[in-house]
């Protein structure tokens, strides 16, 4: 089990006890509350027949006081009940981000394939506040159901055929409203399903800005983006409409049992089965439930769309894990012996490759895909079809997707910055500062040549680089890149492409640095880059998802045209 996964169930544990508290704190509150504005018309009733009527003044001060408290009682119910409510909702969907995120961040992987960025957000922000306003919706059910049950107490007591007509037709509106909410449910899931893809569309169309410009694909982009939204657009307003349908239909429904009421309530003074104070109460009761019955509506509507987005987000949290787990911890010390055996997996073909400790590695590869695979499985964001992977002669699947993260890092190419100064994004968070942290941030710095980075921007390190780094240029975002992860002195660093958008005077530089930095320590650098690959102790070249060749950088320059024509051409 991940680290990820316990977390975010360990969240959604805690968290229930406290939920069912506050909603049970606030349907009590919420139920007094209706119990009073229940009592309300039955209370001017009285006054009518007892104070009014009989014009006993005494009388009539007694049972104002007595409104007077009741509608104290009903304001401070209301309000504390209003916040209980609030507060759940707000920490239960505060509790489904956790659980999301934690599921997304599990080292196991998995919550991101076949999800772009932007869906992933959206369904821990707007599908995850939809789901926790479902805790709302449900004590202003419980409210409404209590305000019905006094109603219909109060009107039995008045007059049995009104009680009747009230605890009969409730049921009936219920289940009314419950089909109509069907159509809602079914276009609310559709609007989420697009509405996410929009933003994930949006999210992925920004970090492609550059690229976009640079090849002069704004429009085409501009186009897409259209055609996206307009689809959301179009499953919005499909939504709309069956929630307007929904609730007007229900409010019609309403409209029409209220006026039941008060017709069958006329005509029953109209026989002198009621008195006058006893007509006021059963219209005014009436009147009341307008207020519970337009709340079921309304809660349907919730639950409709409620429903919808807990399939969205329990889909997210159900999703399978990328790789098998593992419990095994990673030996100490790591000595940072990798081995592939027989690895087959994406662009790699039976792949047998031993990665000694303590020196640095370089991999070319005449396919792209071979270097993703062999990215993926190193950094076991997936296990091979067939074959293994091994760490210290340690198969990668027994060992725990965490803590084998924190001993062999992956530093892609396309890693992303964080919103932040471009210090806060090369040294770790874990505290350390001063001394010897500043002395490992200062070579890491000088190694991937990051210090001219910082000397070229207005306040140094202190200067913000963007969301996503986009205040740098392209070479300086890599610069910083391979900086973080060189500062992290990870026992088993595994960089690719990391020198593509630097000039060949700063990439030599580069490449000395590196090997200088990692002397002693594993390091592989998946690259054709030749300033690299010419530092390495060992080259491997891998050609159509095999071994195709190894030995030192000039070796392989002479006695190899495969290998020449990937590095050199």
């Amino acid at each position: 089990m991940g680290a990820g996964e316990l977390s975010g169930r360990d969240v959604l544990t805690r968290s229930v006890k406290g939920q069912v508290r506050r909603v049970a704190l606030g349907s009590a509150l919420g139920c007094v509350h209706q119990l009073g504005e229940a009592l309300v018309p039955v209370l001017i009733g009285v006054v009518i027949d007892q104070a009014v009527a009989g014009q006993k003044a005494g009388r009539l001060v007694l049972w104002l006081v007595v409104l007077a408290v009741m509608y104290v009682t009903l304001s401070w119910s209301f309000r504390l009940g209003a916040k209980a409510g609030e507060r759940g909702a707000e920490e239960a969907a505060h509790t489904l981000r956790l659980a999301i995120v934690g599921r997304v961040l599990d080292a196991r992987g998995g919550a991101e394939v076949g999800r772009l960025p932007g869906e992933l957000a959206n369904v821990a922000t707007e599908d995850a506040k939809r789901v926790g306003a479902v805790n709302m919706a449900l004590m202003s059910g419980i409210w409404a159901v209590s305000g019905v049950a006094v109603s219909a107490v109060a009107l039995l007591l008045i007059s049995v055929t009104l009680g009747l007509i009230v605890l009969l037709g409730t049921p009936v509106l219920l289940w009314l409203g419950h089909l109509l909410s069907k159509p809602l449910e079914r276009r609310s899931e559709a609007e989420q399903d697009r509405a996410a893809h929009a933003s994930g569309v949006a999210a992925d169309l920004v970090a492609g800005l550059r690229v976009l410009k640079g090849l002069g694909a704004q429009q085409a982009a501009v186009e897409r983006y259209r055609r996206t939204s307009r689809i959301s657009l179009a499953a919005t307003l499909r939504s709309a409409r069956a929630e307007s349908w929904q609730t007007g239909l229900v409010l019609a429904l309403t409209g029409g049992f209220i006026a039941l009421i008060a017709l069958v309530g006329g005509r029953l003074a109209l026989d002198g089965s009621l008195t006058l104070g006893q007509l006021v109460s059963a219209v005014g009761l009436a009147l009341f439930l307008l207020g519970p019955l337009e709340t079921f509506a309304w809660v349907n509507a919730e639950l409709a769309q409620g429903r919808a987005s807990a399939a969205r987000v329990a889909e997210v949290l159900a999703t399978s894990p990328a790789v098998v787990d593992g419990d095994d911890p990673v030996a100490e010390p790591v000595r940072g012996e990798l081995r592939l055996r027989g690895v087959r997996l994406g662009g790699l073909d039976g792949v047998d490759l031993a990665l000694r400790a303590g020196r640095l590695t370089g991999i070319a590869v005449t396919d792209p895909a071979g270097a993703e695979a062999l990215l993926r499985c190193l950094g076991r964001e997936a296990d091979p079809e067939s074959g293994s992977v091994e760490l210290d002669g340690v198969p990668l699947s027994r060992l725990d997707p965490a803590a084998l993260r924190a001993a062999v890092l992956v530093a892609a190419h396309d890693a992303a910055l964080f919103e932040g100064s471009l210090a806060e994004n090369v040294t770790p968070e874990d505290g350390s500062q001063g001394g010897e942290a500043d002395l490992l941030t200062e070579r890491a710095m000088a190694a991937a040549r990051a210090d001219e980075v910082a000397d070229s921007l207005p306040h140094g390190t202190a200067t913000g680089v963007g969301e996503g780094g986009r205040s740098l240029s392209g070479g300086q975002r890599q610069r910083v890149l391979l900086a973080r992860a060189l500062r992290a002195e990870p026992s088993v660093l595994v960089v690719h492409d990391p020198t593509t958008a630097v000039d060949t005077v700063t990439e030599a530089r580069i490449a000395d640095g590196l090997r200088d930095l990692r002397r002693g320590r594993t390091t592989i650098v998946v690259t054709n880059s030749p300033a690299l690959l010419a530092v390495a102790d060992h080259v491997v070249l891998l050609d159509a998802g095999r071994v195709g060749a190894e030995g030192t950088h000039a070796e392989l320059v002479r006695t190899d045209a495969t290998y020449r024509t990937a590095v050199l051409a």
